[in-house]
């Protein structure tokens, strides 16, 4: 089972490839080229055969610049983390104060789904990229944990007492990672907000009294 590339990472600085790259200390552009050049390096030799200097070269700059950016070669792909789980904890906080916790977790993660839809050809090659390291698979877990963590904390700022928070942020996670793995899925056509949605329409039916 793969484990879902949650993080939104660099998305959108990784995209921007019209450069010429010549040898720089510093300038506007420096991260999203280093992280285009990782991807690339990434996908051609596999994560673990990829050293940062490599990276440096290919994307015409120095190591000292690619530190000045990532803090090693993993953070290329996970520096995005604090951005999703802000985006995840602000949408939960703002939610309606009519929202039960599962109704705020849902609105959330249709949130990052959106961006995750938006970037689909980014995230299914990051995808490929962790799916082939087994370091990188267990740091996702990492991160996946984290924000199940960051999820229950949230609701306990609406008010929400344990273990209904702490639960609920782990049921939000278990439901990203099943509707990833389906949008992942060259077979299933649906956008990831409502693969999400399903799933959680799912969950409804099978806990029903």
């Amino acid at each position: 089972m793969s484990v879902p590339a949650i993080t939104i990472s660099m998305m959108s600085a990784a995209v921007n490839t019209e450069y010429t790259w010549p040898m720089v200390r510093w300038e506007p552009g420096s991260q999203g080229r280093l992280a285009q050049a990782a991807l690339e390096l990434y996908g051609e030799r596999g994560f673990d055969q990829t050293t940062v200097a490599e990276i440096a070269e290919r994307a015409g700059l120095t190591e000292r610049t690619f530190f000045r950016h990532f803090s090693d070669k993993r953070e290329v792909l996970f520096s995005g983390a604090q951005a999703l789980q802000d985006l995840l904890v602000n949408t939960v906080i703002d939610a309606p104060t009519t929202a039960t916790p599962i109704e705020a977790v849902e609105l959330a993660l249709a949130a990052a789904g959106n961006l995750f839809d938006e970037r689909k050809a980014f995230s299914l090659q990051r995808q490929h990229i962790i799916d082939g390291s087994a370091e990188l698979r267990e740091r996702e877990l990492i991160k996946l944990a984290t924000l199940a963590t960051a999820l229950a904390n949230a609701l306990r700022t609406r008010g929400v007492s344990d273990p209904t928070a702490g639960l609920t942020g782990e049921i939000a996670i278990a439901v990203f990672r099943i509707s990833f793995e389906q949008w992942v899925a060259s077979h299933d056509s649906r956008s990831l907000p409502q693969l999400i949605r399903d799933s959680f329409d799912q969950l409804s039916a099978v806990t029903a009294k």
